[in-house]
């Protein structure tokens, strides 16, 4: 996400003024000088806030919040590859574990961001970094519907949930498989927060290729998410394509992932805020349940008193908690 100078009144194309593979998250312009302040992270660094001349010459770090943490961890990078899928071009990344040894194998978890319309890009993020350093390589991609890539790819996916979408992770984990031998293709796993946990729960109904799922404030019924969520009047409407559940039920259906829960053969954990408006947690609830009716293996865990973002935003104790309990989940289902 670089900063762009744009003219008043048009004319001149507007002109990058800070680069790197970096996400700016903030940006305030003095009103007299016309410096600029901004915070910046990358994929190795928390935020942080630099000021920099108008035209973005003479950059430099005001802050340093983070010293102590820095000295005492090591991050990893992340690796970017490219694919392509039904004529479109898709970016993917790798991240490798802590001390990472090339003559070994390793587990790696699938992590699909929700949104759908989000991306992975160049910024810090903690959950990767507490992955990889429990030593799990990541794998994540920008499927279609991902923001970034223009209007017609960033609404790809919409009225075609579980179609191109799932095609674009699935070719993203053949291709980080080809490209490196070190990932075990018998200890994939899969993770996903919102949208993310959608495609999590349709992705182990529609293949078995995981031997373990982690599906959060995820939705597995399209049709009684309608109503419920606190968006979902509009946004169903919008992402089903202007269908409506009463005019169209065949659509609700047979995109929810609840219509396929028999397939499922991959071991599950739901993870849900018990305040969440957004992905109302009787999502989980019913996927739960149907998983439990089938036997098969499959723990639920609910966040009282938190929200839809509550692995961002929540209580810090809850935070730590929800790691630990994903970090056993696939400590104990992709270890051999």
């Amino acid at each position: 996400s670089p900063v762009y100078l744009v003219g008043e009144k048009g004319g001149d194309p507007p002109a990058r003024i800070t680069g790197g593979e970096r996400c700016i998250t903030g940006l305030s312009v003095a009103r007299l000088t016309g410096d600029i302040a901004f915070t910046a992270t990358d994929p190795t660094s928390p935020a942080e806030v630099y000021i920099a001349d108008p035209d973005g010459t003479n950059e430099r770090l005001v802050t340093d919040l983070n010293r102590e943490w820095s000295a005492a961890v090591a991050p990893s990078p992340p690796e970017r590859f490219s694919y392509r899928v039904d004529n479109n071009d898709i970016d993917g990344w790798i991240m490798k574990p802590f001390d990472f040894d090339p003559g070994k194998r390793y587990p790696a978890p699938l992590w699909i961001h929700g949104g759908p319309h989000r991306e992975f890009g160049y910024y810090y993020s903690h959950e990767f970094q507490v992955d990889a350093g429990a030593g799990y390589v990541l794998i994540y991609t920008n499927p279609r519907g991902s923001q970034g890539y223009g209007e017609a790819f960033s609404r790809a996916c919409v009225g075609d949930w579980g179609g191109g979408d799932f095609r674009d992770i699935m070719a993203g984990v053949d291709e980080a498989l080809r490209r490196y031998p070190f990932i075990d293709p018998a200890r994939l796993g899969v993770i996903g927060i919102s949208y993310g946990g959608y495609l999590t729960n349709w992705t182990i109904t529609h293949t078995n290729r995981f031997k373990a799922a982690c599906s959060e404030g995820s939705i597995c019924n399209i049709h009684t998410q309608f109503g419920t969520s606190d968006i979902g009047h509009i946004w169903d409407v919008a992402e089903s394509g202007g269908r409506l559940p009463w005019d169209d039920p065949v659509w609700y259906s047979e995109h929810s992932p609840l219509t396929h829960v028999r397939n499922v053969e991959t071991p599950l954990l739901l993870i849900h805020a018990e305040d969440d408006l957004r992905c109302p947690i009787d999502q989980a609830e019913q996927f739960f349940v149907a998983l439990k009716k089938l036997r098969k293996d499959v723990t639920f865990v609910r966040f009282p008193g938190e929200s839809h973002t509550f692995s961002a935003l929540g209580r810090p104790r809850h935070r730590l908690e929800r790691h630990r309990i994903i970090l056993d989940w696939f400590g104990k289902n992709l270890a051999q």
